[in-house]
């Protein structure tokens, strides 16, 4: 547990490990009855063939996972890696050489920049990491960002730890302090992500969001994770995860997320 409500899980899957690259997704069933969750690959490992998932137990499922599976119990399926890997994998050492990157990351959303963020710094980019959560306890995975990154700065709501205030405050304190980026990616609760977007744009700088949240079948046939794309119509799960901030409709977005809400009652006994 790395705090009271997520969970860390190591995942031995030698062929997904092989493959796996940062922005890329899995899908996880736990039993054969079970139904199928879409979790961000949050690290990996190829050497030792495995993958790290980090669960918020909230929905039955993810209860389950995380109450009824110990060291050595296996999953009736991992699928992946699924989805398109973020865009930066694509570009030469030389050009992440002249790029400086920041990330903005919200309570779950910490873990799947931690590949992310990684990756950049062992391929010359420099990289700035925000993390924000309400309170210190709730913060998770400071000690590695720690080694991955040039310059990490933590956040809380209620000023218990690091800066007082959300991560798009400290960005802007940056900022005004002369700090420049050429990138921003930001991962978190679809509202952090939306005004990330906006102080983004305010700013200039241009960034990338995680739209995994939406995802339910992870396949494209369900039409679950369908949002708004600068006026065009994408999926989560087969266009994405990851688009252009300035560009989703996050409104839109946030009244998808609500779909399965009276579902997610009954099967949590409400």
């Amino acid at each position: 547990m790395l705090n009271p409500t997520i969970c860390k899980m190591v995942v031995e899957a030698p062929r997904v490990a092989a493959s796996a690259l940062p922005g890329q997704f899995l899908i996880v069933r736990a039993d054969e009855p079970g139904e199928r969750i879409p979790l961000t690959i949050s690290d990996y490992d190829r050497e030792a063939g495995t993958v790290t998932i980090v669960i918020q137990p909230i929905g039955a499922s993810t209860r389950s996972m995380v109450d009824d599976f110990s060291e050595g119990d296996s999953f009736a399926d991992v699928v992946g890696p699924l989805g398109n890997a973020s865009d930066f994998v694509d570009l030469s050492d030389a050009e992440l050489a002249g790029r400086h990157y920041v990330f903005i990351a919200g309570g779950l959303g910490t873990a799947p920049v931690y590949p992310q963020a990684k990756w950049l710094h062992e391929h010359g980019a420099s990289v700035d990491v925000i993390i924000g959560a309400r309170t210190r306890d709730l913060l998770i995975y400071e000690d590695e960002f720690r080694s991955v990154c040039d310059n990490l700065y933590m956040c809380t709501d209620d000023g218990s730890y690091g800066f007082k205030g959300v991560g798009t405050a400290r960005l802007e304190a940056l900022v005004a302090e002369g700090k420049h980026y050429t990138n921003a990616v930001a991962i978190g609760p679809m509202i952090m992500m939306k005004f990330s977007a906006l102080t983004c744009k305010k700013l200039g700088i241009p960034v990338m969001v995680s739209m995994n949240t939406l995802m339910v079948d992870g396949t494209g046939m369900c039409g679950a994770c369908r949002l708004s794309v600068g006026g065009q119509t994408k999926f989560a799960c087969v266009d994405g995860p990851e688009f252009d901030g300035y560009l989703v409709d996050f409104d839109e977005a946030m009244r998808r997320l609500t779909q399965y809400k009276a579902e997610e009652g009954l099967a949590n006994g409400k």
